[in-house]
């Protein structure tokens, strides 16, 4: 394994392990409290790339991962892609024509 991939496995694990976390403390709250409080905190304290990553993980499956992690998964916000972002901003591909043009 290359250090590029212990690094990937390191930090998914410590993404699963700080989920199970936050859902460990929450499930002292009930069940609808409970997962709002792991969607808010995840919401307010994760960046867009670890709720990526998030959210890949979960896509592949949710065996690892705390049932209060699951079921708070559909309130926390799916970050956008890159194409996405782009086109919120009003970035658009270049078309051909545009990008055969010479520059002045």
């Amino acid at each position: 394994m290359s250090h590029d991939e212990d690094h990937i496995t390191s930090t998914r694990e410590k993404l699963v392990r700080m989920a199970n976390q936050i859902a460990a403390f929450f499930h002292s709250k009930p069940r609808e409290e409970g997962m709002a409080g792991v969607a808010e905190h995840i919401n307010k304290f994760w960046e867009p790339r670890m709720r990526r990553q998030l959210f890949e993980m979960l896509d592949s499956g949710t065996e690892n991962f705390d049932e209060l992690v699951v079921a708070a998964s559909a309130r926390i916000k799916r970050p956008r892609t890159p194409e996405q972002a782009d086109m919120s901003l009003g970035y658009t591909e270049p078309t051909q024509a545009e990008s055969a043009a010479p520059l002045k």
